[in-house]
Formats: C-alpha cells, structure tokens, sequence
C-alpha cells in the first residue's frame, strides 16, 4: 500500500516548492491535508502525482502545482473572506481555509458539493454552497479574493463584480498550449488583469466561449 505521508511530501518537495511556491501557509496546508480522502477510492494512490485527477461529474481536480500558484497570486490575508469557485470535492477549500479568514466553497454537481459538504464538514470557517459557478455566490459577497478551480475561456466578469474594491481573482483563462494563469484585481468599477504564467487546467462548465457562427 502507498506511503501517502511520503507522497505527500514528495508532491510539495517535487511540484509545489520547485514551482517557486514559498507561502508556508500554503506549504504547510498541502502537507497535512491528506489528499487521497478527495479523489475516488480506486483513484487514492494517484492522488499526489502531477495530473488533473477525476473527481465525477466530468469534472477534475486540478494540479497540485497549478493550484498553488494560483493561491499564492490570490496574496490571500489570514483575514480574508474568500469564493473557491468549482470546489469539487472540498480540497481547495480545505487548503484555502488554512490561509484565509473565511471560505465558500460553491459546487454546481450536486453530487460533488454533498461530497464537499461532507469531507469540510469539520472546518468552522467553511460554507458548502450549490449553485451554478459561473454565476458565484453572491449571497455572502463581497470577497477579498475568489480562486477558479479550473479554465475558463472567457475573462469571468460577473464573478469580478463580487470582489471588494482591490480584491482580486485568479483563474486558469484560456484552453490549450496557450492558456496563462490570470490574476484580475478589482479598482472601483473596473478590472484589470495581468499574465501570471503558463498554464492548463480543465475548463469549467460554464465558462466556455460563445460560439459564433459563420454565414
């Protein structure tokens, strides 16, 4: 049987920290936090290796070193009220929970939100929520940061409009060998965003560009 305390550490010594990841908080969260408890059971021991895992419902887990990243652009303050938009089965927001203040962790798969609902159930500074992602949780807005736990091919200004004044968003924007890692921050009315680096995540339902047709 796997060591998955070894693989856990192996995932943040191999992915994680080389990934110029330096936030301990975020370190020391992926180190604890048992990662296979997230995944299904025939999938546990694939759970710490560099890939986007199934979690049901067509959707993934993302990497351990994109999700890092991201986390760490969002500059996420102990204080801080914070969306992870497409939790899937709870392990971001179990990771967030480490770094900020307060989470909503909002899942649109009703399966996977109940899976959430239960693995975060012991966390007093998580909310499960179920609604569409692309539309975010504007029931406990506004947000210090909001992470998207996966692509979207569309910069996603209805969830920026949930951040507070500087708050800021980090996403996976784009599909393909071109995708970057975003981060938008909010100024009044306005949002700006800046590359942060070279990235792939599954895309989100939702978040898919609109088709155009051709006449």
């Amino acid at each position: 049987m796997l060591d998955f305390a070894a693989a856990r550490q192996n995932m943040v010594d191999g992915q994680v920290r080389t990934a110029d990841v330096t936030d301990l908080r975020i370190i020391s969260a992926m180190l604890e936090i048992p990662r296979e408890r997230f995944v299904p059971r025939n999938a546990a021991e694939l759970a710490y290796l560099d890939l986007d895992l199934p979690v049901g419902g067509n959707r993934r887990l993302i990497k351990p070193m994109v999700f890092a990243k991201l986390v760490q652009a969002a500059d996420i303050d102990s204080e801080d009220h914070v969306l992870d938009v497409a939790s899937g089965t709870g392990y971001g927001a179990a990771v967030l929970a480490r770094v900020a203040g307060s989470v909503v962790a909002l899942e649109q798969d009703k399966k996977l939100a109940a899976a959430a609902a239960e693995t975060l159930a012991g966390l007093p500074n998580v909310t499960a929520a179920t609604g569409s992602l692309a539309a975010g949780w504007a029931q406990s807005a506004p947000y210090d940061a909001i992470v998207l736990e996966g692509a979207t091919e569309v910069v996603p200004h209805d969830l920026c409009r949930q951040l507070k004044d500087g708050g800021r968003l980090v996403c996976v924007l784009g599909s393909g060998p071109a995708a970057k890692a975003m981060c938008y921050r909010r100024s009044g009315d306005d949002f700006g965003g800046r590359p942060l680096f070279d990235a792939a995540a599954p895309l989100l339902p939702g978040f898919a560009k609109p088709a155009i047709f051709a006449f």
